[in-house]
């Protein structure tokens, strides 16, 4: 009997499905998956609902029509630029496709999001990881560390702005080196930037807007509109490769949910309109205040985030397979770090949670004993 391919037989389960599951299991607060626990806003699922009974075929791959045009309005770019997909996972997979192959190196900075090393892998590409520096005043990009892995075999630099999972928002002197040093070696910048309506303080620079010639920025309505189970992504590319991008993401799913689609165009006009984005970042930083209030008090050391829902939290006798046990689901710092030594004691929590889920979780964690 054949065996199947060996990307198959490699393949494992991803930490945040093992969390979450084991969540299930024991009854514990899920801090770990980052799946919001409030609803979409009403005006995305009145929305959907209308949208159902008219919008229920195929769209064409390239996405529906006025959805690329919502999103367009949003970037700052022409709608023929934009390609929807199902979900930021399938954007980054399409990408990993069109832009690297066998013989091809990514480089990537460590903490990583787990999806980035085996989609480069699946493409036939090597990825590098560059680690970042944890010190006291949070998470540093080593910019000389990043020039010394390039080498003639790279060809692209993803980087993800806000960061998960370390809420890290890039500076613009750090993303014009990093522009800079693509320019110089003649790389394609893929920007995750799912989370970037989800900032506290300054928003977020993008790289598209120093480098459009060479960025490709990945987005999600999911963590705009707190809707991750829609599966709706996007990709703002390089002015006339979004054909050739659409001719590759066909080939998979070949369009995202018509009627979703159509949702999230109507969806992405109203958020701007009501000001929900802003509703949405006060909202969060009340939470994510009360959830690092709460860790420090209980002797851990909290890395508030300048972006994204998540914290970075080192405790010296916490472990986070322990921890669910115990009534609360993390994030293993270990499942960022594939290639480098995790910094000890290190996980991720999300604040994407209801004010009474994260109380409850507190309260689990001040009875917690894994030394």
């Amino acid at each position: 009997m054949r065996e199947l391919m060996p990307a198959a037989r490699a393949a494992q389960e991803s930490i945040f499905s093992v969390m979450s599951r084991q969540a299930v299991q024991y009854g514990a607060v899920n801090l770990g998956q980052g799946f919001p626990a409030d609803p979409p806003p009403s005006f995305l699922v009145d929305a959907a609902r209308a949208a159902l009974g008219h919008f229920d075929q195929y769209s064409p791959p390239a996405g529906l029509p006025a959805l690329r045009e919502a999103i367009g309005a949003d970037l700052g770019v022409n709608a023929e630029d934009v390609v929807v997909t199902c979900g930021a996972t399938e954007a980054l997979s399409v990408l990993a496709q069109c832009l690297y192959g066998p013989g091809n190196e990514v480089l990537m900075l460590e903490p990583v999001f787990d999806v980035y090393l085996p989609q480069a892998r699946l493409a036939g590409a090597t990825p590098v990881t560059v680690p970042m520096t944890l010190t006291g005043q949070g998470w540093a990009v080593d910019i000389a560390a990043v020039r010394a892995a390039v080498t003639e075999r790279t060809t692209a630099l993803l980087l993800n702005t806000p960061y998960n999972p370390t809420g890290t928002a890039f500076s613009d002197d750090e993303l014009r080196q990093l522009v800079m040093l693509a320019r110089e070696h003649d790389l394609w910048i893929i920007s995750d930037e799912v989370y970037d309506e989800l900032y506290f303080g300054q928003k977020p620079t993008s790289p598209r807007t120093l480098a459009p010639e060479r960025t490709f920025t990945v987005g999600s309505a999911g963590k705009r509109l707190e809707s991750t189970g829609w599966r709706v992504g996007w990709i703002a590319c390089p002015p006339g490769l979004a054909a050739q991008v659409t001719g590759v993401r066909q080939y998979g799913s070949f369009c995202a949910p018509m009627p979703l689609q159509a949702a999230v165009a109507q969806g992405l006009r109203q958020a701007r309109q009501e000001g929900y984005y802003q509703q949405l970042r006060e909202k969060y930083q009340v939470r994510m205040h009360l959830l690092a209030g709460g860790l420090r008090a209980l002797s851990a050391t909290v890395q508030e985030p300048r972006g994204t829902y998540f914290l970075t939290v080192q405790h010296p006798t916490w472990d986070a397979f322990t921890l669910v046990r115990q009534g609360v689901a993390v994030i293993p710092g270990s499942a960022f770090y594939p290639v480098h030594d995790c910094p000890a004691g290190l996980f991720r929590a999300a604040f994407c949670k209801s004010t009474l889920e994260i109380e409850r979780a507190l309260e689990h964690l001040s009875h917690v004993s894994c030394a």
